[in-house]
């Protein structure tokens, strides 16, 4: 059975304090819950350090929202793997759409840095997801189709295992709208196929598939307690703590079921 996990992407907000004090607050919801599910947080990575010495001791593991594909060299303004492992770093996300759509980042990029990260070990969540209008036109499937075939390309099943797939329709990020869960499902259900024609069957169902857009307390339980979400991404919802304990609630809930 896969492990459920719950990442919080706390984007370009916070500020020192208050991320340290919701840092805190994550980490005794997590002692609260004891060992029943997977939890990260990814704080924008001036404040990467002070989260960590707040996380100390706790389960809770820390993420990036970012990295570079190439070694520590003359990258102004970049951040290599090997920085964000030092640091204590156990996840990073990378394809999210916010980065494609706003800074231009293409499925080639994106595999580098899956690419590099995977060779250090440090594990990736790495976002898929289609716009509405590609949603109303059909091509839900085929946008799917490119961004794993594209993230994912020339990297072998043994890498599968430091990767974790998160769905995000555009389309549902930031906007309140949530995928229905046919929808939801509908697509977890074809990546994990995917996986299967590209890894076999064994590879795919051991890859987790997180959904993302719009997650919060009220849709939580229901989302992952489908066959193919194995945990959200949360990105709103997980800048509080009165507003992520209760997705984290839910998720060992549908856990110890």
């Amino acid at each position: 059975m896969r492990r459920l996990f719950v990442a919080g992407n706390w984007k370009m907000n916070t500020n020192l304090a208050s991320g340290k004090e919701l840092a805190k607050g994550v980490a005794a919801e997590a002692q609260r819950l004891g060992d029943a599910i997977d939890i990260a947080v990814c704080p924008p990575f001036v404040y990467l350090s002070s989260v960590k010495a707040e996380l100390a001791g706790s389960k809770v593991q820390l993420g990036a929202q970012n990295t570079w594909f190439a070694a520590p060299g003359a990258f102004t303004g970049e951040t290599a793997v090997e920085m964000l492992k030092d640091i204590g770093c156990s996840w990073v996300i990378l394809g999210h759409s916010e980065r494609r759509q706003l800074l231009g980042e293409k499925d080639e990029l994106i595999n580098k840095k899956i690419a590099a990260a995977t060779s250090e070990d440090l594990g990736v969540i790495f976002c898929v997801g289609e716009l509405l209008e590609d949603r109303q036109a059909g091509r839900t499937e085929t946008v799917l189709e490119t961004q794993l075939s594209g993230g994912l390309a020339n990297l072998d099943a043994a890498v599968l295992g430091q990767i974790v797939i998160a769905y995000e329709p555009v389309w549902a990020i930031g906007t309140g709208v949530t995928a229905t869960p046919e929808q939801a499902e509908g697509a977890h259900a074809f990546i994990r196929g995917w996986l299967t024609k590209q890894y076999g069957a064994k590879v795919a169902d051991s890859v987790r598939i997180l959904y993302g857009g719009s997650v919060k307390a009220d849709n939580a339980e229901a989302l992952m307690s489908l066959p193919n979400v194995d945990g959200a991404l949360v990105g709103g919802a997980s800048l509080t703590t009165a507003q992520f304990a209760p997705i984290l609630q839910a998720a060992a809930q549908v856990a110890s079921r």
